[in-house]
């Protein structure tokens, strides 16, 4: 008989990042390295992260704050922990007075994005949630992006496909979802800011 035991995901929003987004800011750097210094101490496993760089320069200041104490952290690209869009609904799925101006949104990316994005979405659930092999717990970090933050929340909350829109997390702020098994999985807490100063906050 295979065992299982809990998987603790914890979720962040990359850094603030530059204008063009090739780069995090100085207040993105900061926030990436106030984070590493709350999760000092945890027994994190890996660091997934986006391909785009502002997530792998995320990743890395956070790793370097936990080497003290943690080194050798892997820190593991993953393009299903990229920067897309996870689920296009049609309209009929949408409450009427938000349909419009929620497909406006949508429509404003291109056609490729929409068509690549829900078999990444299909992907990321596969690779980061849901109880893991083994008999003991696994805590992992994904540094990503906000689209697919609100994508894994409403997926542990069992809402509408839809509903990842709406969902907004801060620059650096923390979300864990717990995944144990025979038990429904539960977001222990969303879009925590703690870490950061209030001049850090709600950036993004």
């Amino acid at each position: 008989m295979t065992t299982t035991a809990a998987r603790y995901l914890y979720l962040t929003r990359h850094g603030e990042a530059s204008p063009d987004e090739t780069e995090l800011t100085a207040n993105g750097r900061r926030q990436a390295a106030l984070l590493g210094e709350r999760l000092r101490g945890l027994p994190l496993s890996a660091i997934h992260h986006g391909p785009l760089p502002r997530a792998a320069q995320t990743a890395r200041l956070i790793a370097d704050q936990l080497a003290t104490e943690h080194p050798g952290i892997p820190l593991r690209p993953s393009e299903p922990a990229g920067d897309y869009l996870p689920y296009v609904p049609e309209r009929s799925e949408l409450p009427p007075d938000a349909a419009e101006p929620l497909l406006d949104f949508l429509g404003r990316f291109p056609q490729a994005e929409r068509d690549r994005g829900p078999a990444l979405a299909r992907e990321a659930l596969a690779r980061f949630t849901g109880p893991v092999p083994g008999d003991e717990p696994r805590h992992e970090l994904l540094v990503t992006h906000n689209f697919l933050i609100g994508w894994l929340v409403r997926a542990a909350q069992d809402a509408p496909r839809w509903r990842w829109l709406g969902l907004n997390h801060g620059n650096a702020a923390l979300t864990v979802i717990r995944y144990a098994p025979g038990r429904l999985s539960s977001v222990l807490f969303y879009n925590d800011m703690s870490h950061l100063p209030p001049e850090l906050r709600w950036t993004g």
